[in-house]
C-alpha cells in the first residue's frame, strides 16, 4: 500500500458487531462512505450525494478493538459526478498487523445550492500538474 493518509480512523466497539461476533459489514460500508464522501466533497469543492455504491469485497476479518482507516481515492471524474475508490484496512489492537478488510467503489453527483446536480468544480491542489524542476546540469 503506498504511504498515504485515512480519511477515516475509527476503532471498532462491541456495538459494531454481527451476531457471529466479527465486526458488521454494514459499519465498515459505512466508515467507507463518509471517508469517499469527505474526499467527494473536498475534490469537487461543495455539497456531494452518494448515488451507488458498488464492487464491495470483504476480503479479510476484523475484531472488536482493532483501528479501521479508510482510504480513498479519485477514480474517475465525470460531468456532476466523481467515482471514488476506497479501501478499508483493519490494525490489531495490540500490534502493528494490518489486513485489508473491505473494498468498494462510491459515485457521487455534486450538487448546487438549490440542490441540483452541478459540473464538478475541481479544488486546485487536485486539478494542477506537479511541477517537476528541470536539471540544470
Amino acid at each position: 500500500m503506498p504511504d498515504r493518509s485515512p480519511l477515516i480512523r475509527a476503532t471498532a466497539m462491541p456495538a459494531d458487531t454481527n451476531p457471529y461476533g466479527g465486526v458488521f459489514g454494514g459499519w465498515l460500508m459505512s466508515q467507507m462512505a463518509l471517508g469517499a464522501g469527505a474526499l467527494a466533497s473536498r475534490v469537487g469543492q461543495g455539497k456531494a450525494v452518494v448515488v451507488s455504491a458498488t464492487d464491495f469485497a470483504f476480503p479479510g476479518a476484523m475484531a472488536v478493538g482493532d483501528e479501521l482507516s479508510v482510504y480513498c481515492d479519485v477514480a474517475e471524474t465525470g460531468t456532476t459526478s466523481l467515482t471514488i475508490a476506497a479501501e478499508a484496512i483493519a490494525r490489531e489492537r495490540n500490534g502493528e498487523t494490518t489486513t485489508q478488510v473491505a473494498r468498494g467503489t462510491f459515485k457521487f453527483v455534486m450538487l448546487g445550492d438549490d440542490d441540483r446536480p452541478r459540473p464538478v468544480r475541481i479544488a486546485a491542489e487536485v486539478a494542477a500538474p506537479v511541477q517537476v524542476p528541470e536539471n540544470d546540469a
